[in-house]
């Protein structure tokens, strides 16, 4: 399990193409992943909190803060200053800064209090946890009694030929183009590898019942190359 400074590190190396690989990488289908977690986010008409962990550059913070109702805020944080500054220009930009705030922050040891937000949002970010469990811990606990959980996560797909394709393409094309374009192939060597260490739904969803959710399922998107893992607080 990589350590909190070696991601904050790692993020802040590759910040200024981190927007553009992914998109590059994933064939712009990140988006799609990123619209159908929105909707079950902003699903309720009424204001509503949101925190977005492990925000790096914003853009899942900008589509939610998009998709709220008036008076709705989202806070994102992350470990990386490198990115939060990519991410508070888009914010600047989008003239969204009355309703989404990014600051440095760990995900595993949040500043807030107690029930403090209707949503927690994760996006391509709990498998770089040092804490994992700890991790989803902190989400609960700064949830609201009934709030909401909603992890998007890149996976391995069960299906034999596919994740045979999937290694490949994860372990020898992506740290090629990775590395040519960001300057550290280092990065885009862990990346492609901690998604296939990343658990697998049978293991991971235990774990959100541990972490105190309630009502914890999972969504294979792209024939499981993105899974989105949805949990509630008890109340």
């Amino acid at each position: 399990m990589p350590t909190n400074n070696h991601i904050e590190q790692l993020f802040d190396d590759i910040a200024p193409n981190y927007d553009r690989l992914n998109h590059i990488m994933s064939l712009n289908i990140d988006k799609s992943w990123r619209r159908k977690a929105v909707r079950r986010i902003a699903d309720e008409k009424r204001p509503l909190q949101v925190l977005d962990l492990a925000t790096g550059t914003g853009d899942f913070a900008i589509a939610i803060a998009r998709k709220l109702s008036p008076g709705s805020s989202v806070i994102g944080i992350d470990l990386s200053e490198k990115m939060l500054a990519i991410g508070s220009t888009k914010v600047l930009e989008a003239e969204l800064s009355d309703r989404v705030t990014l600051q440095q922050g760990n995900a595993e040891a949040l500043s807030f209090a107690d029930g403090t937000f209707d949503r927690v949002s994760v996006a391509f970010g709990v498998r770089n946890y040092e804490d994992r469990q700890g991790g989803l811990r902190e989400a609960c606990r700064v949830l609201k009694p009934g709030g909401r959980l909603i992890i998007l996560e890149l996976s391995s797909p069960d299906n034999r030929l596919l994740l045979a394709l999937y290694k490949w393409y994860a372990l020898k094309v992506l740290p090629r183009i990775g590395g040519r374009i960001s300057g550290s192939r280092s990065a885009y060597t862990y990346l492609p590898e901690s998604v296939l260490q990343f658990p697998k739904p049978a293991e991971f969803l235990p774990m959100l019942h541990n972490a105190g959710f309630s009502k914890c399922s999972v969504k294979n998107l792209t024939f499981g190359i993105c899974r989105m893992y949805t949990a509630e607080k008890q109340q």
